[in-house]
């Protein structure tokens, strides 16, 4: 009798030790997390805190994460400092942009402050909810709309390549422009503070510059798995985290897409493997942005499945990789797009866009597309059990 009372009390302390981890590792929980996942909104609108609360106080019960996406707040200290206070007192964790750090002086409010001095007091204050700061808004989109960027030499004149490494010059100088000014906010927190961006375009060169998570943007009716299979794929290269930004579906009201669209948006990049997982709201067409009731309940909805059925989503991993040229910054939007936005598409383009077209309907979300740097590749190769390339036949 004895002996069955002590497996029972041993079968019950296991059960209790289980469901005490459960609640301890709870990977949805805002607390603590077996592989965390962070949803939420980004504020890109207004300059004041009584802009931002009310949009806080729609979305604290049903995401983790906000952004402070109006650079026009932060250069007022005390807007942002009682923005994040507040944030900090509703459970959010959040991440901050600012711009070039020389605008804020003393009469922006600042009183001598520097950001640096600011994130080094956030850090101290807000502790591990102060995810990081948002430095530079696309810069590899603007390089393919532009042509040429403040990390493209202006002066320089790059001749249209004979070959594929011609444009090896281009990828040096746009990363080694960019990692230098990401390299040195960095170096100003010690490297303790992570540095995000959102992008369009040239993933893999932003996190080569030193980016340690880039907000992959859903935008209009672009193949969501190709921007994953991009995104993701330089992401665990550099081993790096990776998320991605709702953008606008439409250039007018409504901009955003459909609550349904959203929740579908969000499952996937979950599905799939993303850390983060934002929607941008701008510009200030309702109460909220562009957040409609249809969109808080599609995230409402995604963080109650995400609590009480986490076995409702899809999960895959990437196990196959299409490999292109080192340094071809080709844009990915269409089969005609350019490259590195200097150059129009070469005798390569069709191929690869072919390719890709062909083994993201083979293999759906489960393709990675990556570059031939052996140096960044060589240590994930044995991730993938299928690996294609550029330069032979793929039917």
């Amino acid at each position: 009798m004895n002996r069955r009372y002590a497996i029972l009390a041993a079968v019950l302390l296991i059960l209790l030790i289980s469901v005490s981890l459960f609640f301890t590792v709870n990977p949805f929980s805002k607390e603590a997390s077996t592989r965390p996942f962070y949803v939420g909104v980004e504020f890109a609108y207004g300059n004041q805190f009584s802009q931002l609360k009310p949009l806080v106080d729609q979305v604290k019960n049903y995401t983790n994460l906000f952004v402070i996406g109006s650079v026009y707040l932060t250069f007022n200290r005390t807007a942002l400092d009682e923005s994040c206070d507040y944030l900090f007192n509703s459970g959010l964790n959040f991440i901050v942009l600012f711009t070039s750090f020389a605008m804020y002086n003393d009469s922006n409010g600042w009183s001598g402050y520097t950001i640096f001095n600011w994130i080094a007091d956030a850090k101290q204050k807000y502790g591990d909810q102060f995810l990081g700061f948002y430095r530079f808004d696309e810069p590899g989109g603007n390089q393919l709309d532009k042509g040429t960027s403040m990390f493209i030499h202006n002066t320089k004149s790059f001749s249209y390549p004979d070959n594929l490494s011609g444009y090896a010059e281009v990828a040096e100088d746009y990363v080694g422009n960019l990692s230098t000014i990401v390299r040195y906010y960095l170096n100003h927190t010690n490297f303790t503070t992570k540095i995000f961006t959102a992008d369009y375009g040239l993933f893999w060169f932003d996190y080569e510059s030193g980016y340690n998570t880039v907000l992959a943007e859903f935008v209009g009716n672009q193949s969501r798995q190709q921007i994953i299979a991009l995104d993701r794929g330089a992401a665990q290269s550099f081993n790096e985290d990776w998320g991605v930004i709702i953008n606008w579906k439409y250039d007018q009201p409504p901009y955003l897409e459909s609550g349904d669209e959203l929740y579908s948006d969000l499952s996937l990049a979950y599905s799939e493997g993303a850390k983060y997982a934002v929607v941008f709201s701008y510009p200030n067409v309702t109460n909220y942005g562009t957040l409609t009731q249809q969109h808080f309940d599609a995230l409402e909805r995604f963080w109650n499945n995400m609590h009480n059925n986490p076995g409702s989503f899809a999960s895959s991993n990437a196990e196959v990789a299409y490999v292109i040229p080192k340094d071809y910054g080709f844009g990915f939007r269409n089969p005609n797009d350019t490259i590195w936005g200097l150059f129009p598409s070469d005798l390569l383009t069709p191929k690869i866009w072919d390719d890709t077209t062909t083994l993201l309907t083979r293999y759906g979300t489960n393709l990675n597309i990556i570059y031939d740097d052996p140096e960044v590749i060589g240590p994930t190769m044995n991730n993938y059990t299928k690996v294609f390339y550029w330069n032979q036949t793929i039917t």
